[in-house]
């Protein structure tokens, strides 16, 4: 079973946690062993069937992969922080953003703070501030066993993120725990995720995670908001039922792209995630590599094609081996 169904089995059953976290030890210790290399070379190859190009990449995947490996600055591993990101949107625009931050209602370092008398009385997600897919949607928390989710907490605070696939902006941050408010929009279901896609700081598309409790779709626009005809997604899903009913842009889309075009200034290539909660908008993350450089393009003539405008400002200096 590969990650994204183990990650899929374990959040639609209420006793496998034990199960998942030994299946993602094991690979953890074979990924330690094998270095970020080598782990994302055969996480590629296990998807593409072949190697990525390093030394002269050309589709975006590869050369999302080729960042990973080797664009390493500071700025990264606080904007991927769960928690540290938060202050990153502030330095960026001051206080006036702190209406925009989804409202944070505990944190702690430490699994056993995670008690029923500290859990809030108001719908919540709970997370690591480390890794990418693991969270809790809890709506109710007399619902909640607290045994099981304290054991969660002490996986998540475990797992080293970065030796899973050498998102190696996730090895030194500072591991904890976060309770945050959960977002419901006025028919009580959480917000639709928009995923702003820039390359060289221009947003070449926004990728919308729409009906996330429901029909579960995805429907991909072009910057002026006009559908476009490819998904990106892991390969073990299928094309054909991945996109949903056309939808109109979100009430604060203009306010989603002024921050992230700040934001995409930073980084050759960048995914800047919002949520807007009945016209309210909601900064999300910061995602540096979009499925690890893993998911598949289809067609698969638009990984070239977005390949071909991402220019990598830093290649030329850096010895990639």
């Amino acid at each position: 079973m590969d990650m994204l169904r183990m990650k899929t089995f374990v959040r639609s059953h209420v006793l496998p946690y034990d199960l998942v976290h030994v299946y993602l030890w094991i690979k953890y210790y074979i990924n330690t062993w094998h270095g970020p290399l080598k782990t994302s070379c055969k996480n590629y190859k296990k998807i593409f069937g072949i190697n990525p190009n390093l030394r002269t990449p050309k589709t975006l995947n590869e050369k999302i992969v080729w960042l990973k490996l080797y664009d390493h600055r500071d700025v990264m591993q606080k904007c991927s922080d769960k928690y540290l990101s938060r202050q990153f949107f502030v330095d960026m625009f001051g206080e006036e953003v702190k209406q925009y931050l989804v409202p944070l209602l505990y944190q702690t370092p430490n699994w056993r703070d995670i008690t029923m008398d500290i859990l809030p009385d108001v719908p919540f997600i709970i997370k690591p501030t480390h890794s990418s897919g693991s969270y809790q949607i809890i709506k109710d928390k007399a619902n909640v066993n607290i045994k099981m989710l304290r054991r969660a907490c002490m996986w998540w605070l475990k797992f080293d993120y970065a030796k899973f696939d050498g998102e190696w902006q996730y090895a030194f941050n500072n591991r904890s725990i976060i309770i945050e408010k959960l977002l419901q929009c006025k028919d009580g279901y959480i917000p639709n995720d928009y995923k702003l896609h820039y390359i060289n700081g221009e947003l070449q598309f926004v990728y919308c995670a729409i009906g996330r409790e429901t029909t579960n779709k995805r429907n991909i626009y072009d910057a002026n908001w006009n559908p476009v005809d490819f998904t990106w997604i892991p390969k073990e899903k299928d094309p054909s039922t991945i996109r949903g009913e056309e939808i109109d842009p979100p009430a604060s889309f203009h306010l989603m792209k002024k921050y992230a075009d700040e934001i995409a200034k930073l980084f050759d290539y960048v995914r800047v995630d919002f949520y807007d909660v009945d016209g309210h908008m909601y900064f999300g993350e910061v995602t540096l590599h979009h499925g690890g450089g893993h998911d598949v393009f289809t067609p698969a003539k638009y990984d070239q094609l977005f390949g071909e405008k991402l220019h990598l400002t830093c290649f030329n200096t850096t010895n990639n081996g």
